[in-house]
């Protein structure tokens, strides 16, 4: 496993925020964004702005995303550093794009509630509510990138997103490359 940023001399940190739908990932990113005057990617919205998918999958009601066409529509914009970029998923990002990866994540009922208020149901709403509650995505995010540059933060009321928006900010002014 490579180590993070790979000897790339950004002058800016890039990160990733990640965890299951419904964890605000969303909110935090672009909290944190304005905050610090850095790049939003928002993954969902890049896939259908380009067309950067396989088609549709009725099952799960998404986009079908082509992890390659993704990668290579950033891999510019992630070299020159500053960007916040929010996805569900971690494992097909080059581990030197990203100095620090977020997980967030929400107790189970509270993302129940939010993911039925989006008008999740069936399988979609209960395979969110196991990949939550097994900790996937902390898992795959361990499993994919240095575990230093890991950090789990509870997104559970609107409280945690602003405090967890506060310390990514001073984490990202006190960065060094």
């Amino acid at each position: 496993m490579a180590g993070a940023n790979d000897g790339t001399r950004r002058l800016r940190p890039n990160l990733l925020i990640t965890g299951t739908p419904g964890t605000g990932k969303s909110t935090t990113a672009a909290a944190l964004a304005e905050a610090t005057s850095f790049r939003y990617i928002c993954i969902g919205d890049l896939v259908k702005e380009k067309n950067l998918h396989d088609g549709w999958d009725d099952k799960f009601k998404c986009h079908i995303i082509n992890e390659d066409l993704v990668c290579d529509e950033l891999e510019d914009v992630m070299q020159g550093g500053g960007n916040i970029v929010d996805y569900h998923g971690c494992d097909f990002f080059p581990e030197r794009w990203f100095d620090r990866v977020v997980v967030l994540q929400t107790e189970n009922s509270l993302l129940y509630d939010r993911l039925t208020k989006r008008g999740y149901s069936g399988i979609k709403l209960s395979n969110n509510l196991e990949c939550e509650m097994y900790q996937v995505l902390l898992e795959e995010a361990k499993e994919s990138y240095l575990a230093s540059i890991v950090l789990p933060l509870q997104s559970n009321t609107i409280e945690d997103i602003s405090q967890n928006v506060a310390s990514l900010t001073d984490w990202i002014t006190a960065w060094r490359p």
